[in-house]
């Protein structure tokens, strides 16, 4: 079965595809990865969306015209994908997270926008779509759901295995064969530090290319303690944030705060250490035996060096070891969540979401044909991906 996955992350900065050959042989899942890119967002739209979010106000209209012009990219980044692999049998778009309501340890609602519908008339495919709320619902956190990919693809491993992701929002998952698997958010990882760049003007790009920037810049102890004093980091896992919590009112809160008045490079080093402090920290508290990274931040020598350093014995390396890009992930993440759902298959880990049990994720929007789903079949025990043709 060949799907499409789409997803923008909390960097809020475009949008990620992969195509993906999903197939099962008895209890192994197997997929190959036969296209991927990512789309940047316009400008102008990109703009648009960050002014939509937390804290900023935003009304209902604006919900609705953003609705509509993010499932149009979605749709056009669709287009493009299928344009160059072929036709798919299956769509699965995260689309944009907006809010993710979370009081304290509990997970109220979440919401993704990007009208699938778009998706779907565009492309005549069917789109599952609306992918986390199910197990919000179960009492779960709708996050992090990267670790239903996560577990299939470290099964097997030895030791305590944690695949972590570095995007706007730092996440891991601990996969070890003697005990449940186990994941949650761990704090900002790009989330701060691209608010920075944008705000400073100190990128074009938006974000700290390289580490460039951090990398000239030293760590203001005095904010990275008062920012460490958080306490959503001594809160139990599983849990989940976003830009609700970190964004740059809290961190210029945070700066007038510390009295500190840091020059960029450094700012952002201090960020850049702060990421570091709380994965490092997290992971090794966990016993972690291995590191697998995925994300933005993959592409940051300060970040990994920084966990390089911070986890002395411990093998850190990026997923593509595994198999799975460390760029393209999260869409492989929902081609797999897309498999699952259309082979009757629940998708959630209860351990990982704190869920009350395994759900069925998503709701599908028809293409420009019936839908045909075929028989429910039995969970996959592992995921082994495959080689490029």
């Amino acid at each position: 079965m060949r799907i499409l996955g789409l997803i923008s992350g909390t960097s809020h900065d475009g949008i990620d595809a992969a195509v993906v050959d999903l197939a099962a042989d008895g209890d192994v899942l197997g997929a190959r990865v036969v296209h991927a890119d990512s789309t940047p967002y316009d400008p102008a739209l990109r703009a648009r969306l960050l002014d939509a979010l937390p804290p900023q106000p935003c009304d209902l209209a604006e919900v609705a015209r953003l609705d509509t012009l993010i499932g149009q990219a979605f749709a056009e980044a669709a287009a493009t994908a299928i344009a160059a692999a072929g036709r798919v049998d299956l769509i699965v778009s995260h689309g944009q997270t907006v809010f993710h309501w979370a009081e304290g340890p509990t997970v109220l609602g979440t919401l993704q926008i990007g009208q699938p519908a778009w998706i779907a008339e565009r492309t005549g495919a069917p789109v599952l779509a609306d992918i986390r709320v199910r197990d919000v619902a179960a009492g779960g956190q709708g996050a992090p759901l990267a670790s239903t990919l996560d577990a299939l693809l470290l099964a097997g491993r030895p030791g305590r295995a944690a695949a972590l992701n570095l995007g706007g929002i730092a996440n891991a998952t601990l996969v070890d064969g003697s005990q449940p698997v186990l994941a949650w958010d761990i704090g900002p990882a790009n989330a701060l530090m691209d608010a920075v760049v944008v705000a400073r003007g100190a990128d074009p790009r938006g974000f700290d290319a390289d580490g460039r920037l951090a990398a000239a810049g030293t760590v203001d102890e005095r904010l990275l303690a008062l920012l460490l004093a958080d306490p959503y980091y001594a809160l139990p896992a599983p849990k989940s944030t976003g830009k609700e919590l970190f964004h740059l009112d809290y961190l210029d809160r945070t700066i007038a705060a510390s009295g500190s008045a840091p020059s960029t490079e450094d700012l952002l080093a201090t960020l850049a250490a702060l990421t570091v402090r709380t994965v490092a920290d997290a992971l090794d508290a966990a016993g972690t035996d291995e590191v697998f990274v995925s994300g933005g931040g993959a592409r940051n020598p300060v970040l990994m060096h920084g966990l390089v350093d911070a986890l002395p014995g411990v093998p850190v390396g990026t997923t593509a070891a595994l198999g799975v890009g460390a760029d393209e992930k999260e869409a492989v993440l929902m081609a797999l969540l897309g498999w699952l759902a259309w082979h009757g298959v629940p998708a959630s880990v209860p351990s990982a979401t704190g869920a009350s049990g395994a759900r069925m994720l998503g709701a599908i929007t028809p293409g420009a044909e019936p839908l045909r789903l075929p028989e429910p079949r039995r969970a996959p025990a592992s995921l082994r991906m495959t080689g490029r043709p």
